[in-house]
C-alpha cells in the first residue's frame, strides 16, 4: 500500500476525534473536505472507493456557466456557474482551459413560447430552439458577465458564412451563434490535486480512499478495505456527500430510517470518444453544441486528439454502476450523422465509453432536462448532525463545498478564516500565461524532448517539476510503449504519490491512458509489473489486478479483451 495510507490510518488511530467525518470522496466531498480543513478543522473525508470514481469520473468534461439553464429560469444557478467557471479558468488553467461552441441553428423563432411556457412552469416538453431565443439566451449570458469578462462575446453567423467555416456540418442550418465556455482534461486528477493540497495546508486532517465509515452501537467505526482494519472515530459532525447514492447512506450514517422521501432523482449520462480524424478536422477546434431531434442537447468536441460526443439523459431507479448501452451508442452517433451528415462516423470508431449517474434533487418533471441541476444542503437531527449535500454538478463544486461547509462552521460555532474562490489548485499555481515557457524549461531542466515536456505540463502543470525530479532519480527512459509519452517512472511516481490503490485507479483516473484509446494489452501487463514493484504485490495479485481491469474496461468502457490484444498486436507490427 502507498505510504500515504499509512500515514493517514496512523492518523486515525492516534486520534480518532474530528471536527467533523466527510462521507463521499467525488468532487463535492473533495470540495467540502479541502474548505473545511482549511478554517482550522480537523477533517476527515471517507471514499468507499477510490477518490473521484463515482458520477465524478463520468461528466461531460465542461466546465460551463448553464447556457440552457436559463431557458428553466435557473438564472442565479447560471450566474453562480459562471462565476464557479471563471475562478476554475484562473485557478486550474493547466487544466480548465477556454472552449469555443458553436450552436447550429435551424429556425428563426421556434422555442420562444415553449422557453416562455418552461420558465413559468406551463411546459415540460422540449422544442427546437430558433436564432432568436438562442440569441435571448447568449445576450443573457454575456450580460452575466459584463463586469469580470474572461472570455469573448458570442457572435452570429448566416448560413453561407457558418458552412465556409465548417464545410461539413448539415447543409440545412439557417444560421450558427458561437460562444465560449470551458472545457476539463482531466476531472478526476483535479479531485486528486486538490486532496493532496489540502495534506499539504492542513497536515492535522487526513482522507481515505477505499474505507467506509458505518454507525454501529451509537459510535462511527472506519473500515479500512486494503487492510481490514476497524478504527473508532468520533466526529461532532458528519457531511453526507455520498451523491447518487445519498437516500442508501442516510440510514448507514445515523443507524436509523432518517427520512421518508428519497432527496436524490438521478439521471444516467453516456459518452463517447471516437478516434475519428475527419471528425475531429470538421469539428475546427469548436465544441458542436446542437439539438437532437428529441430536443435533447447534445455535444462533441476535441478532447486530447480524439472525439467525445454525448450525452444521454435517462432516468435510473436506483444508484449503481452503469455503462453505456447499445442504445444510448447509436443514439449519439445517429445525432453526430445528422449534423455531420458526410462524415462517416462507425461504432468501429468508438476507443472508450463511459457513463454516470447525476445526482439531482428529487423531480416529478416528465422530461429530464427540466431538472434543477442545481444544489442544497439538508440538515439531519441527531446525536453527531449530518449535513447532506443534494445535487449540484461539476462545474459549481466550489461553490456548492463553500456552501456546505458555513453551514457546519454555524453548526460548530466556527468562524470562516479563508475562502476558496481565488485559491490555485495543485499544478495551476504559479502556472504562467504562456505555457510554452513552462514546457521549456522543464525540457532544458531535465534534457527532455520538446514533445514529452509538453505532455508533462498537459497532465501536471507546474507540479511536472516534481514528476520530473522523480523520473529522474529512477533513470526515466523507459516509455510504457511507442505510442506514449508515459515512462515506467511515471508511473512509479503516480503509484507511490497519488493514493493508487489498484490498478484501475492509475489507467482510468490517474493517466488518460484508457480514455484516449491507448491502452493495450501489453501497456495493462507493463503498468502492473511496475505497480506491483512498487506496492510489493505477489504474482497472485497482480495477475487479479490484471484480470478485474480488463473485466471492468469491457463490461463498463466497451473495451474488449480482443481490442486489447489487437492494439498490442498492430502496435507490435508497428515496431517491427
Amino acid at each position: 500500500m502507498p505510504e500515504q495510507r499509512d500515514e493517514n490510518l496512523e492518523l486515525i488511530r492516534g486520534d480518532g476525534a474530528f471536527d467533523v467525518v466527510v462521507v463521499g470522496g467525488g468532487i463535492n466531498g473533495i470540495g467540502v473536505y479541502r474548505e473545511l480543513a482549511l478554517q482550522g478543522l480537523r477533517v476527515l473525508l471517507i471514499e468507499r472507493n477510490d477518490f473521484c470514481s463515482g458520477c465524478s469520473s463520468a461528466p461531460s468534461r465542461m466546465i460551463h456557466g448553464g447556457l440552457r439553464y436559463l431557458e428553466n429560469g435557473e438564472f442565479d444557478l447560471v450566474r453562480e456557474s459562471l462565476t464557479e467557471r471563471d475562478a476554475l479558468l484562473v485557478n486550474a488553467p493547466h487544466m480548465v482551459r477556454p472552449l469555443p461552441t458553436t450552436i447550429p441553428i435551424w429556425s428563426v423563432v421556434s422555442g420562444l413560447l415553449n422557453g416562455a411556457a418552461g420558465l413559468l412552469g406551463l411546459s415540460d416538453k422540449p422544442a427546437s430552439r430558433g436564432a432568436l431565443p438562442i440569441k435571448i439566451g447568449l445576450s443573457l449570458y454575456d450580460w452575466k458577465t459584463r463586469k469580470r469578462r474572461l472570455l469573448p462575446r458570442h457572435n452570429f453567423r448566416g448560413a453561407r458564412e457558418t458552412l465556409r467555416r465548417w464545410p461539413r456540418l448539415s447543409p440545412r442550418l439557417r444560421f450558427s451563434a458561437t460562444y465560449y465556455d470551458a472545457w476539463i482534461s482531466y476531472p478526476e486528477r483535479l479531485g486528486i490535486e486538490m486532496v493532496l493540497d489540502t495534506k499539504d495546508l492542513a497536515p492535522g486532517s487526513a482522507a481515505l480512499n477505499y474505507a467506509q465509515v458505518e454507525h454501529v452501537d451509537g459510535h462511527f467505526v472506519v473500515l479500512d478495505g486494503p487492510t481490514g482494519d476497524r478504527l473508532r472515530i468520533d466526529p461532532k459532525v458528519v457531511v453526507n456527500a455520498t451523491g447518487a447514492w445519498l437516500d442508501e447512506s442516510l440510514g448507514l450514517l445515523s443507524g436509523k430510517d432518517a427520512h421518508d422521501e428519497p432527496f436524490v432523482s438521478g439521471t444516467k449520462g453516456s459518452h463517447l470518444v471516437l478516434d475519428c480524424p475527419p471528425l475531429l478536422e470538421a469539428l475546427g477546434g469548436h465544441m458542436i453544441f446542437f439539438e437532437n431531434e428529441d430536443g435533447r442537447v447534445c455535444i462533441v468536441f476535441p478532447y486530447l486528439g480524439k472525439v467525445l460526443a454525448g450525452s444521454t439523459d435517462i432516468r435510473v431507479e436506483a444508484a449503481g454502476r452503469v455503462r453505456c448501452e447499445p442504445e444510448e451508442r447509436d443514439y449519439i452517433l445517429d445525432a453526430l450523422r445528422r449534423v455531420f451528415p458526410d462524415v462517416v462516423i462507425d461504432a468501429k470508431d468508438i476507443v472508450f465509453s463511459y457513463s454516470g449517474i447525476r445526482p439531482l434533487p428529487r423531480s416529478d418533471h416528465a422530461f429530464t432536462g427540466r431538472i434543477t441541476r442545481s444544489h442544497f444542503v439538508h440538515r439531519i437531527e441527531g446525536a453527531t448532525p449530518q449535513f447532506c449535500m443534494v445535487g449540484g454538478k461539476w462545474t459549481t463544486f466550489r461553490a456548492f463545498a463553500e456552501q456546505t461547509a458555513d453551514a457546519v462552521l454555524a453548526e460548530l460555532a466556527s468562524k470562516r478564516v479563508r475562502g476558496t474562490l481565488g485559491l490555485a489548485i495543485g499544478g495551476g499555481a504559479a502556472f504562467p500565461d504562456d505555457a510554452t515557457e513552462l514546457q521549456a524549461g522543464i525540457a532544458e531542466r531535465y534534457g527532455i524532448k520538446a514533445e514529452r515536456a509538453a505532455y508533462l505540463v498537459d497532465l501536471y502543470g507546474t507540479r511536472a517539476d516534481a514528476v520530473m525530479e522523480y523520473c529522474r532519480s529512477r533513470e526515466d527512459d523507459c516509455p510504457l510503449d511507442g505510442t506514449t509519452l508515459t515512462t515506467a517512472a511515471e508511473i512509479a511516481y503516480l503509484a507511490t504519490n497519488e493514493f493508487v490503490v489498484s490498478l484501475e485507479d492509475m489507467l482510468l483516473r490517474r493517466t488518460p491512458l484508457a480514455i484516449t484509446g491507448k491502452v493495450s494489452a501489453d501497456m495493462v501487463g507493463r503498468v502492473a509489473e511496475v505497480m506491483a514493484a512498487e506496492h510489493g504485490w505477489s504474482s497472485e495479485r497482480t495477475a487479479n489486478e490484471i484480470a478485474a481491469f480488463v473485466r471492468n474496461l469491457s463490461d463498463y468502457h466497451g473495451v474488449s479483451q480482443e481490442a486489447l490484444e489487437q492494439r498490442s498486436q498492430g502496435r507490435r507490427l508497428t515496431c517491427a
